[in-house]
């Protein structure tokens, strides 16, 4: 089965070479584009595709709304979204966050990780783009003014091992390779570790190990 993925960004050439480079893939295929972000709601609500991968800056709807409005902590069933923008800049990728974005990548990110974080997104998973993940995890987190959440469990030691690897942007065969499990074990400890933390991805967990000082702990 092919992941179905609806694109959105205001610039012709961009759609049309994203759409390119996607449908290139043997399992992935675009199904439809948007040139802003009220059009990309419209549409994600038309075409329900698997994941959307969505530009910040973009007319009559900016990316992180049309987010907010598709995967956001009030969305019953949120649409895996992925944001691809130009540029690097704190407030835009803390605001796709709290919008409920499962990816975070810059456009000079390159086709394979482009790739990966599409899988990501659809397989339930998150990736952000390494060269930003450490440093936005720790600015966002220091932004939180409430105090962070309490785990309804206690985590394992297990648990706490492969929470480090989530923080700094790891992948799951990243992160199995380092600690020589399994991918379905570290899926399945990362699973355990959303559900004693509330949390809805990876992203979150990790930004909750930044905000509990477990990262520069072990730093």
């Amino acid at each position: 089965m092919s992941i179905r993925v609806l694109i959105a960004d205001d610039q012709p050439i961009v759609r049309t070479g994203l759409t390119m480079l996607l449908d290139a893939q043997p399992d992935i295929e675009v199904v439809g584009a948007a040139a802003d972000g009220r059009e990309a709601v419209r549409l994600a609500l038309e075409l329900r595709p698997d994941v959307g991968l969505f530009d910040i800056r973009m007319p009559l709807m900016d990316g992180i709304e049309a987010t907010r409005r598709l995967a956001g902590p009030d969305v019953i069933d949120p649409l895996p979204i992925v944001v691809i923008t130009t540029f690097d800049l704190d407030e835009y990728v803390h605001g796709a966050l709290k919008a409920g974005a499962r990816g975070f990548l810059l456009k000079d990110a390159g086709p394979a990780l482009l790739t990966q974080a599409i899988h990501a997104a659809a397989e339930g998973d998150a990736l952000i783009a390494p060269n930003v993940t450490v440093r936005l995890l720790a600015t966002f987190a220091q932004t939180q003014t409430s105090p962070p959440r309490q785990p309804i469990e206690p985590l394992t030691a297990r648990e706490e091992e492969v929470l480090l690897p989530v923080a700094q942007g790891r992948t799951n065969s990243e992160i199995a390779s380092e600690l020589y499990i399994t991918p379905s074990t570290v899926k399945a400890h990362l699973a355990s570790l959303m559900r004693k933390l509330g949390a809805r991805n990876r992203v979150e967990v990790a930004i909750w190990a930044h905000e509990t000082g477990r990262v520069q702990a072990r730093n």
